[in-house]
């Protein structure tokens, strides 16, 4: 086997190679004898049917296969003996006019980047801190109540906040679109469930009431087939609900978890898990800043095969929770990977330099058995039965891989963050909570 390297640009690589076809025809030799021990063929016993009947049967079958084996197992000794990091999968593209008695091919891959990750001193993190007092428990209420909003029937029109229940049929060009009718359908106006143009022509319908209007989707819509499309809607309000919210008493108290109803329990369990919470969201903040830290002091390019696969992996999950939130139809059609090619390239160029900062400083960082019980622990505490799930955890090895890289990864935070300028900014609750705690 022989075998020359080139370089097409920063990371593709291409190498050139041979193989004798006498090789080859001596593993075809060898694959049909095996399989003549086995195969099952009309008329006669298994083992026992003659070599040239099973030559003439299968030889075009083992000959692809044993020419696969000769190429991979040439690509295989190639980048090994080059000591190449493949990225992704090489493409294989067979050469004309080869030498007789060879087959010559080329393989077109990429390697993965040389990391050396760059001089953080120079780079800001700021820790957002907060601490939990009853303003913020309050708050916290308020929104649990709201999650317990029930609606009565009433005889006006429709008013932001209010559950209505409709029928719509919405018509492109005339015809019916997919998705686009329902019966008996609720949602409350304002909430965001639906575009806000829908639920402006909703809004001031008393039941009994219709209307019918046009209507233009987002050009970045979630279904890329309505996407910058206007439609037509006729829609029927059959109620409209007014919401009541539950009082803080004891019957909130034990629909909230709290056995015994006694309200000042729920608070401090509030206060608990808001505690938790808070903290979560502070780490994310920070991890978001190390991560661009990172990203700007080590500069390098990503694979496009693995940014591929990232992207074409980021676009079926995206699809999954559409489909499982009721956004999309069951089985509908993938999504563009190209949408998320900006995302997955930042993944998988994190991914990178966390693997080359991890491997230079493997005992610090990597997680060990007291950190990753410590937070399998700090998961366990929001569970009515803490003990039952650390022993799911414990009960098989394997499930405590994701528990140690999330551990890993926060080490490789604070390690990071031990390199960098950082300071603390307090923020407010509505601030750090976002959007959900402000307008719930």
């Amino acid at each position: 086997m022989q075998a020359n390297q080139e370089a097409t640009n920063a990371l593709e690589r291409r190498i050139d190679m041979s193989v004798t076809l006498a090789d080859i025809d001596k593993d075809v030799e060898v694959r049909l004898k095996k399989l003549s021990r086995t195969v099952k063929m009309p008329g006669f016993r298994p083992g026992k049917v003659p070599f040239s009947v099973v030559a003439r049967s299968y030889e075009g079958q083992v000959r692809s296969e044993a020419l696969g084996a000769a190429v991979e197992k040439a690509f295989g000794e190639a980048v090994r003996a080059q000591n190449l990091r493949v990225a992704g999968n090489p493409r294989v593209e067979p050469k004309e006019n080869a030498a007789e008695g060879t087959l010559e091919f080329s393989a077109v891959f990429e390697v993965y980047p040389e990391v050396v990750v760059g001089d953080l001193s120079g780079c800001g993190i700021e820790r957002p801190v907060l601490e939990v007092g009853e303003a913020e428990v309050d708050k916290t209420l308020e929104v649990l109540r709201k999650q317990r909003t029930r609606f009565e029937a009433v005889d006006r029109a429709a008013a932001s906040g209010d559950r209505v229940v409709i029928d719509f049929a919405g018509r492109k060009d005339g015809e019916l679109f997919e998705g686009g009718q329902a019966q008996d359908f609720p949602f409350v106006l304002g909430a965001g469930s639906m575009l806000k143009d829908f639920d402006a022509n909703v809004m001031g319908l008393k039941p009994g009431e219709g209307k019918t209007f046009d209507l233009t989707f987002p050009t970045d819509y979630h279904a890329p087939q309505m996407a910058g499309q206007t439609v037509q809607f006729d829609v029927t309000v059959k109620e409209v609900g007014e919401p009541v919210l539950p009082e803080v008493d004891s019957d909130l108290a034990r629909a909230l978890g709290v056995a015994d109803g006694d309200v000042v329990k729920l608070r401090e369990e509030i206060k608990g898990n808001l505690t938790r919470e808070i903290r979560q969201r502070i780490q994310a903040r920070v991890k978001e800043q190390v991560m661009d830290a990172l990203l700007a002091v080590t500069p390098i390019e990503a694979p496009r095969s693995l940014v591929q696969a990232e992207s074409e992996q980021l676009a079926e999950n995206t699809r999954q929770e559409l489909e499982s939130r009721g956004m999309l139809p069951k089985n509908s059609s993938p999504l563009n990977p190209e949408r998320f090619t900006e995302r997955a390239a930042r993944r998988v160029k994190l991914g990178l330099i966390m693997a080359e900062l991890i491997k230079g400083n493997e005992a610090e960082l990597r997680a060990k058995p007291e950190q990753t019980r410590a937070l399998i622990h700090e998961l366990a505490e929001s569970y009515e039965d803490p003990s039952e799930l650390v022993h799911w955890y414990y009960a098989q090895p394997g499930r405590l891989s994701g528990v140690e890289a999330v551990v890993t990864e926060d080490n490789v935070v604070q390690w990071v963050c031990s390199k960098t300028r950082t300071s603390d900014k307090a923020v407010s609750f509505d601030e750090l909570m976002g959007n959900n705690a402000a307008a719930a």
